[in-house]
């Protein structure tokens, strides 16, 4: 029998990663391998959230056993530090069971503290108060510029207008830690030798028409009432779930600041720009094998990594 491997499929939002890792996952069950599918996508940890981020329901998972999908109530948070441990012990649960696990998702932080060597620096409350006083006072473009002045790196790659990230960014840099965000190690971490990196890739103008679309098809299976019910259990009070591109503007119509079309015309604008990132993150992934969703790839994957046939 031959080891566990974990499996990692990445990508942009809307390029196949769900239906690839499920044909991923059988084509392992037919060489002999149990797989089991782990969520690396940050908004379907929780419940509720379906329509708007595509996620499968258990009716189409094909038989094949799914983790970290709704786990989380709309108010929690979904830090990376929790994530973190949270994933590899089931990833780890699941390679007892004598079974590979299959990562897969977009959010790439949420990748990279799974598969990459990233140890989070503690929180320092009082710091952290302090700095969110600054942010009250001052705004958000005070803070990243300090941020920028400090650690230009991590700068670079995080967005001047998310609040939460530059003040937990200038917390770790005033601590004297390193930030997670300055730059990705260059291999896998030890903590699992035996993995594969896998991206789905599908070019530019077919993802964006996909994307579209998508979003069109989101408010036609009925965004705006599922975002309607999430709103009284909480989402306008949740730190990551609120972030989730098109329920703020499915309720922005709910409340009449934005029409139908404005609210989707915003939603996919912001899904594009997100796919971009994606791509941009995954593609500093060394040694990830870039790869087209097309029937039959993922079995011609895992017979190349069964016969141990090198990678062009």
């Amino acid at each position: 029998m031959n080891s566990p491997r974990l499996w990692v499929v990445a990508g942009a939002t809307g390029t196949g990663k769900t239906a690839f890792s499920l044909d991923l996952a059988e084509a392992l069950i037919e060489d002999g391998r149990p797989a089991e599918i782990v969520n690396a996508d940050a908004m379907q940890l929780y419940r509720g959230m379906d329509i708007g981020t595509a996620k499968l329901p258990v009716a189409e998972r094909r038989g094949i056993p799914h983790h970290l999908f709704d786990v989380l109530d709309v108010t929690q948070e979904a830090a990376v530090a929790w994530y973190q441990p949270t994933a590899r012990g089931t990833i780890q649960a699941i390679f007892a069971r004598g079974a590979d696990a299959i990562l897969v998702g977009g959010s790439g932080l949420y990748v990279s503290s799974v598969v990459f060597d990233f140890r989070f620096p503690p929180h320092d409350q009082e710091l952290r108060a302090h700095l969110e006083a600054e942010l009250s006072r001052h705004g958000a473009g005070a803070l990243f510029q300090r941020l920028r002045e400090l650690d230009p790196a991590t700068a670079d790659r995080i967005d001047a207008r998310n609040r939460r990230r530059v003040v937990r960014a200038l917390e770790i840099v005033l601590q004297g830690e390193s930030t997670h965000g300055a730059a990705l190690p260059e291999a896998p971490t030890s903590w699992h030798p035996d993995t594969t990196l896998l991206g789905v890739h599908v070019e530019r103008a077919e993802l964006v028409d996909r994307l579209d679309r998508r979003v069109e098809a989101m408010w036609e299976a009925g965004l705006v009432e599922e975002a309607a019910r999430l709103r009284t259990r909480g989402l306008e009070d949740g730190v990551t779930a609120r972030r989730a591109i098109g329920y703020a503007q499915a309720l922005a119509q709910l409340d009449g600041r934005v029409d139908e079309a404005e609210a989707i015309a915003q939603s996919q604008a912001l899904t594009r720009r997100y796919a971009r990132r994606q791509v941009s993150w995954f593609r500093r992934y060394d040694g990830i094998r870039w790869l087209d969703p097309a029937p039959g790839v993922a079995r011609g994957e895992v017979r190349r990594m069964s016969s141990g046939t090198p990678v062009d």
